[in-house]
């Protein structure tokens, strides 16, 4: 006999005993499906999706760039472009777990397919954390760049109660955010990362600009290779491509699924160019953070019943976030020490050894050798002693900052 639950969850068609009212009656049902399966998810054109995607890879990685090559001098950016290419990698792997399973629609949801309740429970713990302290990074890139930009200014609060410059910049953006968090699907987002991407070029035309004609050159500097920095370096090159916990919902957002394969502060202030930089790096981070929160709020939302309303749940959730981040930036306002951390410990093994570890085991080709096989656990491999020695750099770069 079925169960209740059994009872609930299937469809029947009727009887139809016409082939021509029958198949109508299948199209029909075709069409309604693709925007039945989840009932508070949007679809998105290839275009927005497009916009989300480049929104989380690029722009604040891009900005960390500089500081790592020259802590790791120019032969680490052949580490980059591995990283890249890892990256590049794992994200078709995270794709491909999920075309193997039409239920998956997060990335805790692939660890679960592959490993039951404990892979669900570490990728989740890996994935949230990561998005959370990106996200407080960008609070704390903002107080940066405002600090230098107005550097003696000061907040009064009251009578007696004065706030320095940096936190006081770290508030005053929070409130600029909120409107973002508020956002509850990605079809909307869409447009404030367009904002985001349209910054990013523009910083990159700014500092071509300043390089190029406004008499700064591009002189040939900095050594060949630095071994001391080269961890450093390595994990903010892991930062540039710590968007992958994002991928599977920007992956289930969108309408056409199998399309989805498809340096500033230290400028001269008095170049016009290198003030159109400084300023416009101010939008990335405002234009980022909404995105990585998006999965956050998205798994606390499923833990509420139906019955609260979830345009409330959204900003309730997103709006508790924001202001726990800003508590975390004004106790530790080290970016780049956290971003090294962030890059290490937790955008390494969430965007490339998680993925490869869930596609070994969701596609079984663990159990006969071949090539692929050998690259996937090459890359575990690698990865795993890049966690542990970069983590180890982070901290002790963290620590020494107090």
């Amino acid at each position: 006999m079925a169960t209740m639950d059994e009872e609930e969850s299937s469809f029947t068609l009727p009887l139809i005993e016409d082939d021509e009212n029958k198949q109508a009656l299948v199209t029909k049902l075709e069409e309604i499906e693709p925007n039945s399966s989840h009932s508070c998810s949007t679809t998105n054109s290839f275009f927005k999706t497009c916009f989300n995607g480049l929104n989380a890879l690029s722009g604040v990685g891009i900005l960390s760039t500089p500081y790592a090559l020259a802590s790791g001098g120019w032969l680490s950016l052949i580490l980059l472009f591995a990283i890249a290419t890892a990256a590049f990698f794992s994200g078709l792997l995270i794709q491909r777990c999920m075309d193997s399973d039409s239920n998956i629609r997060t990335y805790p949801d692939i660890g679960e397919l592959a490993f039951g309740k404990k892979g669900r429970l570490i990728v989740s713990i890996f994935m949230y954390i990561e998005l959370y302290l990106v996200a407080t990074g960008f609070l704390i890139l903002e107080g940066d760049n405002l600090q230098n930009l107005f550097p003696n200014m000061e907040f009064e609060v009251g009578q007696g109660l004065t706030i320095g410059g940096k936190q006081g910049f770290i508030i005053i953006v929070s409130l600029i955010i909120l409107p973002t968090v508020w956002l509850d699907n990605l079809s909307l987002l869409s447009y404030v990362s367009a904002s985001g991407v349209l910054a990013s070029g523009i910083i990159l035309g700014s500092i071509i600009w300043t390089g190029a004609f406004e008499g700064i050159g591009f002189q040939q500097k900095g050594t060949l290779v630095n071994w001391d920095g080269m961890l450093t370096a390595i994990s903010l090159y892991a930062f540039c491509y710590c968007a992958h916990p994002v991928f599977p919902t920007l992956y289930t957002s969108m309408k056409k699924k199998h399309q989805f394969s498809n340096v500033t502060l230290n400028l001269p202030a008095s170049k016009i160019s290198s003030k159109v930089a400084i300023y416009t790096t101010l939008v990335n981070p405002i234009a980022k953070y909404a995105l990585m929160v998006t999965p956050i709020v998205n798994a606390i939302k499923t833990r509420f019943s139906c019955r609260y309303n979830p345009r409330f749940l959204s900003i309730l959730i997103g709006t508790n976030l924001l202001i726990s981040t800003v508590l975390v930036a004004l106790a530790i306002p080290f970016f780049g020490s956290m971003m090294s951390l962030v890059g290490s410990l937790l955008s390494i093994t969430a965007s490339v050894i998680l993925p490869c570890l869930c596609y070994l085991k969701i596609s079984g080709i663990y159990r006969r050798l071949n090539g692929q096989l050998v690259g996937i656990c090459l890359i575990i491999i690698v990865g795993v002693c890049l966690v542990i020695f970069g983590t180890y750099i982070s901290v002790l770069d963290i620590i020494g900052n107090f």
